[in-house]
């Protein structure tokens, strides 16, 4: 038995009248981004990249539109110390990329810190001590007052050091632990480290308020911000920066309210990686104001590609449901769901829209690299008409008449039913042409003429093969395939009745095939339907009459 009284809240909520961020109904611009996948994304994973992985997933990152890129915490491993030297000395920082280094505050490791990041056209020097009571207590049993102290102290060595070592330094505090810390002693801590580095607007600093460990619901967390954001020192000259983890799963809502609530720029990893839970998804926090009309600043048009990299260097799987980014979070197999996404995307076209409102897609897949075909339309035994009608219109052309595409449905569906697995589009449309498509057996028709009669009546005559065997049959109608259909009848003694035609072109060329379509009535008020394709309209729509008739009849004689 799960026993809950273990557990108390270990949040400190900040003073009341800290909520204005309620009132903000989305995000107006995007945050300044900083990418830690190198840091924090990569101590999580069982293997840490290699230096060769390591500078793929730089230069990805580069390419996507990251300006700020921790780099590592090259004190503290001399692989990354190597990693860091790496993109100084081959010139591999671009002018407008900025690299950042996490040092503790202790006086060893940051002398270190400082030594790494020489050279670098322009860095970050981030340090941080722990806040949170539980630390305080438990892990280093000081004060307040000592705490602060180291924070001051760090400030302080940094500051002097940036004065020593020639170079274009930035400067970040963060109050490690701060969900567990209480705002006003963060605040405290936050404002005695900026007394010491003075920033101003044309040199802002980066106060960063880490959410180490989730501890409290969304918007907790985004009072907490809106606090400290009203009541730091030099505001006009801090960047306050946000890094959200997702310990209890709402790293994305942090972080979209923490904005709202003041912050400017927020820490991240590409897929949410990160320690334990991971910290917040850049792809789902872009993606969701991309989803609004906003300009994110990252690039995620090459998703699949993106993802490959990221799954190969970090030997992590995207999950298939991540948003956005997944396998099947623009799938529908759903056959009413297929229904009004196919009639969304035809609604759309017929009226030329540049607004995306496809019902059940947020975003048009192609914006980030998927496809209609093989991402939106998924086919298997719960799939509909609708979608499988769109699926055989996206990738080959056909248009369905409606009834037509209820019988197929049911038989693409009997297929993935039978086979346990979903139908790819190929497979698809091999179901549809084995059953529909210019069907020659049991009958055939060859050499028809057409003669104009004198009451403007069509005479047909045609070479007919029935199981072998040849006739040559006449009819007339009130127009060609009338004339073949009442020909065929009479010589087979059929009853049927031509009840559905329609045609298309299928191509977009001007030698296009046509795409014609008949469905027949029977006697016993079934319909059998065919579908016939050639150069000739007129001959697409008699291969398209003989595939119908061929399967009514053979349904009739069995």
């Amino acid at each position: 038995m799960m026993d809950y009284t273990k557990y108390a809240p270990g949040y400190y909520p900040a003073p009341s009248g800290y909520d204005t961020w309620v009132r903000k109904d989305h995000i107006e611009k995007a945050p300044a981004w900083c990418s830690v996948d190198l840091r924090d994304g990569n101590q999580a994973l069982i293997i840490p990249m290699s230096l060769k992985e390591k500078l793929e997933f730089y230069d990805m990152l580069v390419k996507i539109g990251f300006k700020e890129i921790e780099v590592g915490f090259p004190a503290a491993s001399e692989t990354e110390y190597e990693f860091l030297r790496t993109l100084i000395d081959e010139n591999r920082i671009p002018e407008d990329v900025t690299v950042q280094v996490l040092t503790q505050c202790r006086d060893h490791i940051i002398r270190k810190t400082f030594e790494a990041v020489r050279g670098a056209p322009s860095a970050v020097i981030h340090f941080y001590n722990s806040t949170s009571v539980a630390q305080r207590e438990q892990v280093f049993k000081k004060s307040k007052e000592e705490i602060k102290q180291i924070a001051v102290d760090g400030a302080k060595l940094v500051k002097q050091l940036s004065e020593e070592y020639e170079g274009n330094f930035r400067f970040e505090y963060s109050p490690e632990s701060f969900t567990g810390t209480e705002p006003e002693y963060a605040l405290e801590v936050c404002n005695a480290v900026l007394d010491i580095m003075k920033p101003t607007k044309e040199k802002p600093m980066i106060i960063n308020i880490p959410s180490t460990v989730q501890m409290s619901m969304p918007h907790v967390y985004a009072t907490q911000i809106e606090y400290i954001s009203r009541n730091l020192k030099y505001r006009d000259a801090v960047i306050l920066s946000l890094h959200p983890h997702n310990d209890r799963g709402t790293g994305v809502a942090d972080a979209e309210l923490g904005l709202l609530a003041g912050a400017d720029r927020i820490e991240c990893c590409l897929f949410g990686n990160g320690e334990r839970t991971g910290n917040v998804d850049a792809v789902t926090l872009a993606l969701n104001m991309y989803s609004h009309g906003v300009d994110p600043k990252l690039d995620f048009s090459e998703m699949p590609k993106i993802a490959e990299v990221f799954e190969r260097v970090t030997r992590m799987p995207v999950y298939q449901r991540s948003p956005y980014a997944g396998e099947l979070v623009f799938a529908a197999f759903s056959g009413s769901h297929q229904d009004a996404i196919a009639k969304g995307m035809n609604y759309r076209a017929d009226r030329k829209d540049h607004r995306w409102t496809v019902p059940y897609i947020v975003i048009d897949p192609h914006d980030i690299g998927r496809t209609y075909d093989a991402d939106i339309i998924r086919i298997n035994s719960q799939s509909g008409k609708g979608g499988i009608g769109f699926i055989l219109e996206q990738n080959y052309g056909y248009t369905l008449p409606p009834k037509m595409r209820e019988e197929l449905g049911y038989a693409v569906k009997e297929v993935s039913d039978t086979g346990h697995k979903e139908l790819k589009p190929d497979e698809v449309y091999q179901v549809f042409a084995d059953r529909y498509l210019n069907i020659s057996e049991p009958m055939a028709l060859t050499k028809v003429h057409f003669m104009q009669e004198e009451n403007d009546r069509i005479a047909a005559s045609a070479k007919l093969l029935l199981h072998g065997d040849e006739h040559r049959v006449l009819g007339e109608g009130n127009g060609r395939l009338d004339a073949v259909a009442n020909a065929v009848r009479e010589d087979t003694g059929t009853h049927f009745v031509l009840e559905t035609y329609s045609e298309h072109a299928l191509d977009s060329e001007s030698s296009s095939r046509a795409a014609s379509y008949v469905g027949l009535r029977w006697a016993d008020g079934s319909i059998s339907w065919g579908v016939g394709t050639d150069t000739d309209i007129i001959r697409a729509g008699i291969k398209a009459l003989v595939s119908a008739f061929n399967n009514g009849y053979v349904k009739e004689n069995h």
